[in-house]
Formats: structure tokens, sequence, C-alpha cells
């Protein structure tokens, strides 16, 4: 009974609400604890849920995972398309998209982990992350204006993968530079990308 309410939300609302939560503390564990530390109990434990409640919404830990995965690329999707909307320059997308990303990656390290870290350990995301990669490689792309199509293609698929690269360092701490020098690498590595 989709309509019948109690306390003044819907059944559905409820549903979504406990979805919602689940989502975060999958966010929350895979984020900081990595994949060891995401288990449906854990992630039951952290929601403050039951396990009925999870597998209301989730078939199971791969999905959960899964959903955690693609709410965060959605977001970073999301940040680089708003990021280069209204800028009037080459130079000043790609500042805006970097610096977005980067926002979104190190302001909150968490989604910077399962964005970049977590499809490398994770069989959930292995094939996950390759699906998300030409997404990004699109909207990449879609800026670049060198070349013919093919030649834009395959410069946006390894600039993505250089880019992810030198930001998996970043996260994992490999790569020791301010953030402000981050950022200006991978505007020159993305206008650099273009100028051929």
């Amino acid at each position: 009974m989709p309509g019948r309410t109690w306390a003044g939300t819907t059944l559905d609302d409820r549903k979504a609400q406990r979805r919602g939560q689940l989502v975060a503390a999958g966010l929350e564990l895979l984020g900081t604890e990595g994949s060891a530390g995401t288990s449906v109990r854990a992630v039951c434990r952290h929601a403050k849920l039951t396990e009925r409640y999870f597998y209301e919404s989730f078939t199971d830990r791969e999905e959960l995972v899964a959903a955690v995965y693609e709410h965060v690329g959605e977001q970073a999707r999301q940040a680089l398309v708003d990021a280069v909307r209204d800028a009037p320059s080459p130079l000043l997308r790609a500042e805006n998209a970097v610096r977005a990303f980067v926002e979104l990656i190190v302001d909150d390290p968490r989604k910077g982990r399962v964005l970049l870290l977590a499809p490398l350990t994770d069989p959930a995301l292995t094939r996950r992350g390759l699906h998300l990669l030409p997404v990004f490689a699109a909207l990449v792309g879609e800026q670049l204006t060198h070349g013919d199509e093919t030649d834009r293609q395959m410069t946006a698929i390894g600039l993505v993968g250089a880019l992810s690269n030198v930001f998996i360092a970043y996260l994992d701490g490999s790569l020791k530079v301010s953030r402000e020098r981050l950022v200006a690498h991978c505007v020159k590595l993305v206008l650099g990308a273009d100028d051929h």
C-alpha cells in the first residue's frame, strides 16, 4: 500500500529514506574502511537499521556497493557538467572542471576513495569502474577542439587515465603536493592534451 501514510510520510517515502541511509552508511564505510569494512552487518549498524530494511532495498552487498559508487559517480559527472557550462574559454573550462573534481574528491576524501580507489580493490566495482570511465572520457572529449572525432576520443581516454592516476596517487598519499599545485598540474595536462 504505497499511498498509506504513517507519521506524515508514505511507505514509499520511508523506503526511499531508509535506502538513502544505507547508501550514506555505505559511502562512509567504503570511503573510510574500504571494502573489508563494508559488510551488510556493518552498513546496517552504521545506518541504525535492521538487515530486513537492507534487503528491502538491495539484494546483496555488491548491489549496495554499486549504488554507492553510482551515487558518487553521478555527483562527479554533475559537478563537471556544471563547472564547464558557462565558462567562456578553454582555460576557464579546464580550471573549473579540475577544481570541481578536486573539491569533490579532496574536500570529501571518502568520495575520492569510492570513485577512484575502491574499483581497484573491490570486485563488485571493477567492472563498474570500467563502465564509468567512458562517461568521463565523453565529457572530456566534448571540451576538446583539435583533431577529428577519433583523435579527440583517444585523447580524452588517455587524459582521463592520466588524471585518474594523478588523483589516485594524491588520495593514497604517494603524491605529496599542495592542492593548488595538484590543480595547476591537472589544468596543464588538460590544456596540453588539446594543444596538438
